[in-house]
C-alpha cells in the first residue's frame, strides 16, 4: 500500500485499502464485487495534496518535540480528509512513539483550489502544549516555486 493512497483515493474516487481487502478475500478487481476498470478505464478529477501533521520542531532541525497537548483541534470541510495519528486533545506525547498526529488531504477542481484549502486547513489548526511542523507546511504550500510548477 502506497504511503499516499488517500490522495489516488481522492482525485479516482477508488477505495484502494478496501478493494486490496476485497481482492486478499479472492474478488476479481475488475469483477463485478470490487468494479475497478482496467488501468486505461481509470479517470482523475481534480487535484489532491496531502500535508502530513507531525510533532517536528522545523526550528530545531526537525526535532521530534514531546510533552502533553492541552489544546488539539483540526479544520475539516467538504473536499478534506483527516487521517489521525496520534492526534486529540490529552495525549501525552513521548519520544517512543511516530512524531505524526494526523495526515490532511485536500481536494479540489484545481491545484489552487486544493492549496487554498490545504492553507486554510493548515491555519485552523489550534495544537497547544507541543510543537508542530505545520508553519513550515504553510510556507511549503503558498510558495511560488510550488504554484509555479502547479504541482
Amino acid at each position: 500500500m502506497q504511503v499516499e493512497h488517500t490522495i489516488t483515493e481522492m482525485i479516482t474516487g477508488i477505495d484502494i485499502v478496501q478493494s486490496q481487502i476485497m481482492v486478499a478475500e479472492g474478488h476479481e478487481l475488475h469483477g463485478k464485487k470490487i468494479g475497478i476498470p482496467e488501468q486505461a478505464g481509470i479517470k482523475t478529477h481534480g487535484y489532491a495534496i496531502q500535508s502530513r501533521v507531525t510533532t517536528e520542531d522545523p526550528l530545531n532541525n526537525f526535532m521530534p518535540d514531546t510533552g502533553k497537548m492541552m489544546v488539539y483541534r483540526s479544520g475539516g470541510g467538504f473536499g478534506v480528509r483527516l487521517d489521525a495519528g496520534n492526534g486529540f486533545q490529552g495525549a501525552v506525547i513521548t519520544p517512543y512513539y511516530d512524531s505524526l498526529l494526523v495526515k490532511l488531504s485536500t481536494h479540489a477542481l484545481s491545484f489552487e483550489q486544493a492549496a487554498s484549502k490545504m492553507v486554510r486547513n493548515l491555519k485552523e489548526f489550534r495544537i497547544r502544549g507541543i510543537k508542530t511542523n505545520i508553519p513550515f507546511l504553510e510556507n511549503v504550500v503558498k510558495h511560488e516555486k510550488i504554484h509555479k510548477w502547479g504541482i
